[in-house]
């Protein structure tokens, strides 16, 4: 299955701050999980504990982005480094 991905400003804005070379990982990535890698390796995508549709998915072993799936849309939340998220 597909996905349509939309981007939250909040996701916008951190994006923007992020390394260039995590910029592309996680073009990258948003690439995967538009084309339905929820269970793509590399993405290791998994729920957020106590949210119903919040899940987070790895760009690489230190940054995470934090989505809301429903249906065929994906919003992209926030991204960062995961002690912070």
């Amino acid at each position: 299955m597909k996905y349509r991905i939309a981007f939250a400003r909040r996701f916008q804005k951190d994006y923007l701050k992020l390394p260039e070379e995590i910029q592309e990982k996680t073009d990258k990535q948003i690439r995967r999980l538009a084309d339905g890698g929820f269970s793509y390796p590399s993405l290791r995508v998994k729920k957020i504990e106590g949210e119903e549709k919040v899940w987070e998915a790895s760009i690489t072993m230190n940054y995470r982005m934090v989505f809301y799936h429903e249906e065929d849309i994906v919003t992209l939340l926030r991204i960062g480094i995961h002690d912070i998220l």
